[in-house]
């Protein structure tokens, strides 16, 4: 079952509001570096954005859900590299996509790499309950892209089947990404070779 998102308030439209909102969310990006998870407080985020309290919480119902925004807003930006990606390499057959994996999986480390606070947003993902579904949402969707390029190419087998094996592929991915955020004893571009090799599997079938 889907977990309800912890804020109902919607992302604002109109730019200025837009501005503010991204504001408030690169700066606690930026302190989740400096003190992580325990320690952020919504007073914090506003001392350090120079806002009002009464300003966070027009966009924000709390700390937490300063945390979802912040999950998604990673995860839409990994989804966008995903879909460059498919659209890349759909067209020219399994092997062309099978090919790729160590390009998609280099493209999205470097999203990771840039988000300000990203190894304790991935953590917050894991850790906290009511933020799972943020993680679960993304890569059900990441796995739906894949599906959809794979079975092009692939009619003949199970969709259900080839859903949970791309999933799998998908969450090994992804914890890779994630480790090379906290490991520093092994190379990224040899983890990136590795993971390639490991997820090249034959999906027909």
């Amino acid at each position: 079952m889907t977990t309800p998102a912890i804020s109902k308030r919607s992302k604002p439209k109109q730019e200025r509001a837009h501005l503010t909102y991204e504001r408030l969310l690169d700066v606690a990006g930026a302190l989740l570096d400096e003190v992580g998870i325990g320690r952020i407080s919504t007073n914090m985020i506003c001392a350090r954005a120079e806002l009002t309290p009464p300003a966070l919480y027009r966009y924000f119902d709390g700390k937490y859900a300063v945390l979802e925004a912040l999950g998604r807003r990673l995860m839409a930006r990994k989804n966008i590299v995903l879909e460059h990606w498919v659209a890349r390499h759909v067209e020219h057959g399994v092997d062309a996509l099978r090919d790729g994996i160590e390009e998609l999986q280099r493209e999205t480390a470097a999203v990771t790499q840039s988000e300000p606070g990203a190894v304790w947003i991935l953590r917050a993902l894991h850790a906290t309950p009511q933020l799972v579904h943020v993680r679960l949402e993304s890569h059900r969707y990441v796995t739906d892209q894949l599906v959809a390029a794979y079975a092009r190419h692939l009619p003949h087998v199970d969709r259900a089947d080839l859903w949970q094996r791309l999933r799998l592929a998908e969450e090994v991915g992804f914890a890779v990404d994630e480790m090379l955020q906290e490991e520093d004893h092994i190379a990224p571009e040899r983890a990136f070779k590795h993971v390639a090799a490991l997820l090249r599997m034959d999906l027909s079938y």
